[in-house]
């Protein structure tokens, strides 16, 4: 054993590179374990509930997941002074089919400072031997293979109760380390080279693991290539036919039995979701008079340790890599020295193979039913038709999904379903915002322009007043001078007329200016708008209905002001009839602290381009002599000084559906000082 402090075992076997990490959830659903936590749409691996599968590594698209590298601590072993073996899975083919002669693979690894290069099969052919004894004896009870050591672990971890169906017999990799400290003394270091990240932390008995791809790393780093070298074979004990060990079905084409569904003596099952559902069987007692051989991958050559393709081509790779491995074995047994082997078998057969196993129980408890119903609710899901289970979040079903949750291992955005109704959700409020903002936009610009035109205004109408009063003054004066038959009073009339309308255009000059005082009192909104319907004459094809909505009708306002206001927009509204009369509803609502008033007609609307100018001073669509384009303006200072907001939509085009126009008036309940 190596005298080196070792470190690595302490660390985590799988990390995540967050900023690889793109929110996909493939790991989730490929762990067997559940042992993958989402923070903040990240992936994190928990450790202690890990059991080395390396599923995630192998789906990650991203290469966001990477195993623990033990390069160094492998220089460190061979820089220790000790002799150092490299014991080699037998899935070496299939990692190395460049290399033609395995030869000068050995040599390679020599090369790196290995005193010994051994094949692990021979501890294969060793294991094989002890599972030969338990298939073929009846009355031993049935048991699940453990030379694969994520299974194991899954097992101590997961399905604690099924740990004495465990074969008490060591892995291939477990007999091989302890074949060669009997053959080369006990104080040779062993270092495992295959495709398993699990092997990392199996057994204290291994000095190190590394995985194929770490081996191809250091040989790179060394500047190492098989011209470089020259071919020597591995060192004694040679495996036999353990080499098919990796393969599916290797243990019981090694042992030599045939899974044979009639005699139902062996359940083969292998891969993620394989190997779940056998143990699940095995231990409900549904398959309870077989044995098991489990694997978690598809085999040893599909392990997280074997070089990375492309992942759409990684089946047709499985079955290159199983040709590669085969080809390889069959040589072998055609040209291997089978006296020599059975010596060598002899020899180390009555090496101790047993192992124990520990029961490390994580298991949840499975939460309250009414506490996964709550966050079933959250994410959309009230009901059997919510219930997707379209596993998009990396959990089999909706349940699944929310019990992570409770337990802090997932998040309810990984729904898709709920996600995308949030989105949805959330692009319509930022379409309400976007809206609301434009017109608030539009609605400033409006007022910065009324502001403007209001302080001219207010200016023209003070320097017109006195002006106004003395012509109005004299023409009266003269008119009652004049005798009552002289044609000069007629004309004085008329000056007198047109001053006095000129008054008027220069009061509402100075309403629109908002120069004026606002009485408020407390009225009944419904009343006032029921007097002010009443004072309105509209022809018999013209149909005016009231609507309130709100539950308190009282409002502080000024009543004649806003008399005004209501008279003038529900005349606006009759005047814009056409031949065959329409419909006018008011309508009342309220929100919070303010009322609404909504008066909607069925007229021939508003011209697009005229309703930024309907506000504006003078502006008016009335026939000469018809208006003044003062009624708007006047109506929306009153609203202003009423602290309150006017608004307006308008469709004139019959193709875009009922032409109309809509005001709409909201007022604080509250008069605001």
């Amino acid at each position: 054993m190596a005298d080196v402090e070792d470190t690595t075992k302490r660390k985590h076997l799988v990390t995540t590179i967050k900023e690889r990490c793109r929110v996909c959830y493939t790991c989730v659903r490929e762990c067997p374990a559940k042992a993958i936590r989402i923070i903040n749409g990240q992936a994190e691996v928990i450790t202690e509930r890990c059991i080395g599968c390396g599923n995630c590594i192998k789906v990650c698209s991203q290469n966001a997941k990477v195993f623990r590298n033990e390069t160094d601590r492998v220089k460190q072993i061979i820089n220790s002074g000790n002799p150092v073996a490299a014991i080699v899975a037998p899935s070496f083919p299939a990692e190395f089919s460049e290399i033609r002669n395995h030869r000068l693979l050995v040599s390679l690894i020599r090369a790196l400072g290995f005193k010994y290069v051994a094949e692990v099969s021979f501890g294969a052919d060793l294991v094989a031997g002890e599972y030969k004894k338990v298939l073929n004896t009846q009355t031993y009870p049935p048991v699940i293979s453990s030379d694969c050591p994520a299974i194991v672990s899954y097992i101590e971890h997961y399905h604690p109760d099924l740990i004495g169906s465990l074969a008490n017999i060591v892995s291939p990799m477990i007999a091989m380390g302890r074949v060669m400290r009997k053959r080369y003394g006990k104080n040779l270091n062993v270092v495992f080279i295959g495709p398993c990240i699990a092997k990392k932390d199996e057994s204290p008995e291994i000095d190190a693991a590394i995985t194929f791809r770490e081996l191809r790393d250091m040989i790179s780093q060394r500047g190492l290539k098989p011209a470089d070298v020259s071919a020597t074979e591995f060192d004694p004990p040679l495996g036999g036919k353990g080499g098919i060990f990796p393969v599916s079905r290797g243990l019981l084409n090694t042992v030599g039995i045939k899974e044979d569904i009639f005699e139902r003596n062996v359940i083969v099952a292998e891969g993620r979701s394989a190997f779940q559902e056998a143990i699940k069987e095995f231990e409900s007692g549904q398959i309870a008079q077989e044995h098991l051989e489990l694997l978690c991958c598809d085999g040893c050559i599909m392990g997280p340790g074997m070089s990375p393709y492309p992942f759409f081509s990684s089946l047709s790779r499985r079955y290159r890599k199983r040709a590669s491995v085969s080809d390889y074995v069959l040589h072998k047994l055609e040209t291997m020295d089978i006296k020599q082997w059975e010596k060598d078998y002899e020899e180390f057969c009555t090496i101790d193979m047993f192992r124990a196993f520990t029961n490390r129980d994580i298991r949840y408890v499975k939460p309250d039913t009414k506490e996964i119903d709550a966050v079933l609710q959250k994410m959309g899901k009230n009901g059997p038709q919510d219930f997707l289970d379209c596993g998009a979040c990396g959990y089999d079903s909706c349940e699944d999904h929310a019990i992570a949750i409770i337990r802090g291992l997932a998040e309810h955005e990984m729904c898709l379903p709920f996600t995308i109704e949030k989105l949805h959700n959330y692009i319509r409020e930022l379409n309400v915002s976007n809206e609301k903002l434009a017109n608030t936009q539009e609605a400033l610009r409006h007022s910065e322009k009324l502001a403007g035109m209001g302080q001219l205004s207010a200016g023209i109408a003070h320097e017109l007043n006195n002006p106004l009063g003395i012509i109005t003054m004299y023409s009266n004066i003269l008119k009652d001078e004049a005798n009552a038959d002289d044609p000069i009073r007629t004309d004085l009339e008329l000056i007198a007329e047109q001053a006095e309308r000129c008054k008027k255009i220069v009061g509402g000059l100075l309403n629109f200016a908002r120069k004026n005082q606002v009485n408020f009192a407390d009225v009944n909104i419904n009343h006032l708008l029921e007097q002010a319907i009443s004072t309105v004459i509209y022809p018999p094809t013209v149909k005016i209905s009231l609507e309130s909505m709100i539950r308190n009708p009282m409002v502080q306002i000024d009543i004649d002001q806003m008399t005004q206001v209501l008279t003038n927009l529900m005349k606006n509204s009759v005047e814009a009839m056409p031949e065959g009369g329409g419909l006018i509803q008011v309508r009342l609502t309220e929100a919070d602290d303010d009322i609404s008033i909504h008066i909607a007609d069925t007229g021939t609307g508003i011209e697009t381009e005229n309703m930024s100018k309907l506000f504006t001073p003078f502006f008016t669509t009335k026939p000469i002599g018809k208006g003044t384009g003062l009624g708007l303006p006047i109506i929306y200072g009153i609203v202003k000084m009423h602290k309150g907001n006017i608004s307006v939509k308008s469709n004139a085009d019959p193709g875009k559906g009922q032409t109309g126009t809509t005001f709409t008036i909201m007022l604080p309940r509250i008069a605001k000082s």
